[in-house]
């Protein structure tokens, strides 16, 4: 179930294999960082697959301060729920930075719509000092992108903040307890919603505009960084 396994230490992905890694920075390659999928080796492999790309893909563990792990407010059409970064002033995480070439970053961008303009997400430029990241043996970096959701995120249910993402299946059952338009759209169970949700693209979008209406939405906190002119904030290679 999403978000998949993630890796226990840093490697360099090839094909199905994760290698020993002999350097934390690649300067010839774009700093993003993974909060969901794409610190699954697996998912990462069949977004670049799917691009008919084979190339080596460095992934990083870092330690990231000013970022949390929130809850996408949309339903994707993969049958699931999704993470995004949520703004989180003084909160330390362990999470994974890919270091992808030009080839790769068109990839992942179209894997999560960013590349299209009603897409979920907007790949958007987190510098320092509001987002500091330092990867495992290597000095902390200026930025690095993340994947804003244009739709928001889930807040906690209190005092209407940003919710930290708690796992799929605890974060499904969850929501259908909270909401009995959402058991009628996708049924009692993460189970069925999954099943339910996957490859249904107008009951996804109905889902989506569900957690809207029923006020629970809020911003990620990121919303500063989202740039009209582009995905990117003109920083791309």
């Amino acid at each position: 179930m999403y978000p998949g396994v993630w890796p226990r230490e840093s490697g360099l992905l090839v094909g199905d294999r994760l290698l020993p890694l002999d350097r934390p920075v690649h300067d010839d390659r774009v700093p993003v960082l993974a909060v969901g999928s794409n610190a699954c080796p697996a998912q990462l492999r069949l977004k670049l697959d799917a691009a008919g790309l084979a190339t080596p893909v460095p992934m990083v563990r870092c330690r990231v301060r000013g970022v949390e792990v929130g809850v996408s407010a949309h339903v994707s059409r993969a049958g699931y729920v999704a993470a995004a970064p949520v703004r989180a002033p003084g909160v330390v995480r362990e999470l994974f930075l890919l270091w992808l070439d030009a080839g790769q970053l068109a990839a992942v961008d179209a894997g999560e719509g960013a590349d299209l303009p009603r897409g979920n997400y907007r790949r958007v430029w987190l510098p320092a000092p509001d987002v500091e990241v330092e990867p495992e043996g290597g000095a902390a970096l200026p930025g690095v992108f993340g994947y804003v959701d244009r739709h928001g995120v889930v807040h906690d249910g209190t005092r209407g903040s940003p919710r930290r993402h708690p796992g799929q299946r605890a974060l499904l059952t969850e929501l259908l307890l909270r909401s009995a338009r959402l058991r009628a759209l996708f049924g009692d169970t993460p189970e069925e919603f999954c099943a339910r949700a996957r490859a249904d693209a107008a009951l996804c979008a109905r889902g989506t505009r569900v957690l809207a209406e029923e006020g629970l939405v809020t911003g990620s906190g990121l919303e500063r960084y989202l740039r009209v002119e582009g995905a990117d904030g003109g920083r791309s290679p």
